[in-house]
């Protein structure tokens, strides 16, 4: 018989999380080096919130039922646009093969079989959506993503994801299906931060000399990069915050990123470290680059979502 077992397990130094063991095994948390504690219980041992607390090394008083509740992400790849910077491949950037499987597949299976995320949507061009269907129903029918039709700019295609959220998310992390080079490690520090901070990015300081050029490629100035990043993705908002934001603006095409968007509505929007292989591709150079990246990467970080498409089943 197998029982079910209540047992908490912090996050960092500011969450914890609810986490239901089902099987007849010593708790081994999914959350690895995050996790400050850990334990072997005895099946069909109920632990109270106390118990739980003490064991896992938790504050005095932070014993609340309301403290072990898992925040639950409902995550949007934007892959809906027209991959002008890219020649020489016969399919949009999301849709190429990196080293034997699609880019949007890498990139979303990062995200699939998180306790955290409770949905993934794929935000394709209404012009691909019959053939992306057709082409990828292998991989959609083992993958637990919802596809929707995008828009006519980034910004509308992202609406229209968020308009089909359809799970209780209190977060909606927006990340760009042509980045697949992530870790859970980086996704587990970006979810940490927008519960803290409501509307977060990840950012890669700029470490060479920025110039400003006129339209005749002369310098202009050189710019200050003291306290300039490259934004990235996931950026990873309070839903109802960047829901308000989506309501407010008035003009979508304009709009780059999620985060000046909020940033428009004057609500500061956090900058956390960023990942240099976290890279968008959409050059060709990117992609040799990416090729070179992906055996980079821990082993591990790519088979989140393992479905019979993946790496791992081939090693």
């Amino acid at each position: 018989m197998v029982f079910r077992k209540r047992v908490a397990v912090i996050m960092g130094r500011h969450f914890c999380r609810l986490y239901t063991q089902r099987q007849n095994r010593s708790l081994r948390p999914p959350w690895g080096s995050y996790c400050v504690g850990r334990g072997d219980f005895n099946v069909g041992v109920e632990l109270t919130i106390v118990q739980t607390a003490t064991i896992f090394g938790m504050k005095p008083g932070c014993h609340r039922e309301e403290d072990f509740i898992m925040a639950r992400f409902a995550v949007i790849l934007p892959a809906a646009g027209k991959s002008t910077r890219m020649s020489g491949f016969q399919r949009k950037k999301p849709f190429v093969e990196l080293k034997g499987r699609p880019v949007w597949v890498r990139t979303a299976e990062h995200f699939q079989g998180r306790p955290d995320v409770c949905q993934t949507i794929l935000v394709v061009s209404p012009d691909d959506m019959e053939w992306f269907r057709e082409t990828f129903k292998p991989n959609l029918a083992f993958m637990d993503i919802e596809v929707v039709a995008g828009g006519a700019s980034r910004a509308e295609s992202v609406r229209n994801g968020i308009n089909s959220i359809s799970e209780p998310a209190e977060y909606i992390a927006v990340h760009d299906a042509a980045r697949p080079l992530l870790t859970p490690k980086w996704i587990d520090q970006i979810f940490a931060a927008a519960q803290i901070h409501k509307a977060v990015i990840p950012g890669v300081r700029i470490s060479s000399t920025v110039k400003k050029i006129d339209d005749l490629g002369k310098i202009e100035a050189t710019v200050d990069r003291t306290n300039l990043v490259q934004a990235q993705t996931p950026q990873v908002f309070e839903r109802s915050l960047l829901e308000k934001a989506f309501a407010v603006c008035r003009n979508l095409s304009s709009v780059t990123d999620e985060a000046s968007l909020v940033e428009q509505m004057n609500h500061a929007v956090h900058v956390v470290d960023g990942w240099d292989m976290n890279i968008k591709i959409t050059t060709n150079d990117d992609f040799r680059m990416a090729e070179l990246y992906l055996n980079a990467l821990p082993k591990s970080a790519g088979s989140a979502g393992l479905h019979p498409f993946a790496d791992d089943l081939f090693q």
